[in-house]
């Protein structure tokens, strides 16, 4: 079972998470963050993954970091030592006018880049800046390689939301297990990491 539970404790925040990778997107999520809680649900929904998430925290800022390391931590641990991974995996979701894409490698070896444009909206307490930095921790923690594109949109709002489902729909494609892999590990240096 590709399962984890994280616990994170700081002065500024108090985060946990648990996950079940091969979920059907149930979630139970609270931040305190409404729009967050809503764009992480999305995440969920779209890449199929069980999550229950429950984070306070002294400022959006640290709280929006510490679940983004948090989540990434239980999806690396959830997914342990990589066989038999899809390994790789994109997709491209529009909402209404806005078109974001995500290409994603479960590699071991963190990386992240963004290209989105945000109109500097805080879209009801969650400024767009969040989306980076979460992003960013999420990709370190999780020690995949992700790289994000907001193609188009208008609405701030639209562009975050078509993100987060790109994001666990490539995420979902990423972490199939393919029946040719069974047992092997989806790299010719046998190693993930």
């Amino acid at each position: 079972m590709r399962k984890a539970q994280i616990k994170r404790q700081t002065a500024e925040t108090n985060v946990n998470v648990s996950i079940n990778i091969d979920g059907s997107g149930q979630v139970d999520i609270t931040t305190g963050q409404r729009l967050f809680d809503h764009m992480l649900a999305s995440f969920a929904k779209h890449g199929l993954f069980d999550i229950t998430l429950n984070a306070t925290g002294d400022d959006v800022h640290h709280l929006v970091e510490d679940v983004g390391i948090a989540l990434g931590q239980a999806f690396n641990q959830a997914l342990s030592d990589k066989k038999g991974l899809s390994r790789m995996g994109e997709a491209a979701v529009p909402m209404d006018e806005a078109l974001s894409s995500v290409f994603i490698d479960v590699s071991g070896r963190p990386y992240f880049f963004i290209d989105a444009e945000f109109s500097g909206n805080d879209m009801f307490g969650f400024p767009a800046d969040m989306v980076r930095h979460f992003l960013e921790a999420f990709a370190t923690e999780s020690r995949i390689t992700l790289h994000a594109h907001v193609n188009y949109g208008e609405n701030d709002h639209h562009k975050c939301e078509s993100l987060f489902k790109a994001l666990g729909r490539a995420l979902d494609h990423a972490t199939w297990i393919d029946a040719r892999r069974a047992g092997q590990s989806p790299s010719t240096k046998e190693f993930m990491g």
